[in-house]
C-alpha cells in the first residue's frame, strides 16, 4: 500500500489533499501541530515541521508503521499575524514565516527524500514524488505582507532545486501555486475577495476550494502527468492570464 505524507494536514488545503489521496488508495500520514486521529488519516503525528529537531522522530514513526514513503506534500504554512506595509514590517514576523513556510519544509524534504532513495532500493514499484504547495504570491506582489511573498518565492526555488537534484534518481518534484482558496487562512479577507471576484478578479468567477488542490496533487502523485518533473501548476481560476 502506497504511503503519502502531508504536512499542515489538519485543515484547509492540507485536509483537502488528504481526502483526495485517500480516495486514490493511499495510506495518508497527516502531520500538524493540532491534528487529531480520524478519517482520512491512517496515521497522525503532532509535530511542528519548523522545529528541525522533530524531523528524525517524525520519520521514525512513519518508517516503523509503513516502511515506505511514496509521496511527500509540503503544505504546512502560515500567513502573517497582521498585514503591515513593507516599510513598517518587522523582523519577528519575517523570521516566523521564513521558519515555518520555507526553512522547515526545505530541511524536512531533505530528510524524507533521503529516505525515499533508500525505499527505491528495497521496495518494488516505489516511484516517489514530492509536491510543494506554494502560492501565486510567489510571483505576485503584496507589499502589505512581504514576508509571506518572500517565503513562498523561496519555497518555489526550493521546489526547482529538489526537482533538478532528484530527477536523475527517479523522484519527481512538482510545485502547485494556489490562488484565492476558501480556507481558514482567507476567512479574514472573505468580504474583500467576494467583492473582487464579483468584479472580475478571477476569470472562472469563483473561490478555489481545497478539493481543487487535492485533485491536482492526486493526479501528480499517481503518475497521471508523466515527463513533467519540475512543473509549476498555478491553480487560480485563471488569475495567471494576462488580458486587456
Amino acid at each position: 500500500m502506497k504511503v503519502a505524507v502531508i504536512t499542515g494536514a489538519s485543515r484547509g488545503i492540507g485536509f483537502g489533499i488528504a481526502g483526495s489521496l485517500a480516495a486514490k488508495g493511499y495510506q495518508v500520514v497527516g502531520i500538524s501541530r493540532n491534528i487529531e486521529p480520524g478519517e482520512p488519516f491512517a496515521l497522525t503525528i503532532k509535530a511542528d515541521v519548523s522545529e528541525l529537531s522533530s524531523h528524525a522522530s517524525v520519520l521514525s514513526q512513519i518508517a516503523a508503521k509503513f516502511g515506505r514513503i511514496d509521496v511527500l506534500v509540503n503544505n504546512a504554512g502560515v500567513a502573517p499575524l497582521k498585514r503591515v506595509d513593507i516599510l513598517e514590517s518587522g523582523a519577528e514576523s519575517f523570521d516566523r514565516l521564513i521558519n515555518i513556510n520555507l526553512r522547515g519544509p526545505f530541511f524536512f524534504t531533505q530528510v524524507i527524500t533521503n529516505y525515499m532513495l533508500d525505499c527505491m532500493s528495497r521496495v518494488d514499484e516505489c516511484k516517489p514524488s514530492v509536491v510543494f504547495i506554494t502560492s501565486m504570491s510567489a510571483v505576485t506582489s503584496s507589499p502589505e505582507r512581504p514576508e509571506y511573498c518572500i517565503s513562498k518565492a523561496g519555497l518555489s526555488m526550493a521546489a526547482m532545486l529538489y526537482a533538478d537534484r532528484l530527477a536523475s534518481s527517479g523522484i519527481s518534484v512538482y510545485e502547485i501555486r494556489p490562488g484565492v482558496i476558501n480556507t481558514d487562512m482567507t476567512a479574514a479577507v472573505k468580504d474583500k475577495y467576494d467583492q473582487k471576484i464579483a468584479s472580475g478578479l478571477i476569470p472562472e468567477g469563483r473561490w478555489g476550494q481545497p478539493e481543487d488542490i487535492g485533485r491536482a496533487v492526486a493526479a501528480l502523485a499517481s503518475g497521471e502527468i508523466p515527463y513533467s518533473t519540475g512543473a509549476v501548476i498555478e491553480l487560480s481560476g485563471g488569475m495567471n492570464i494576462r488580458h486587456l
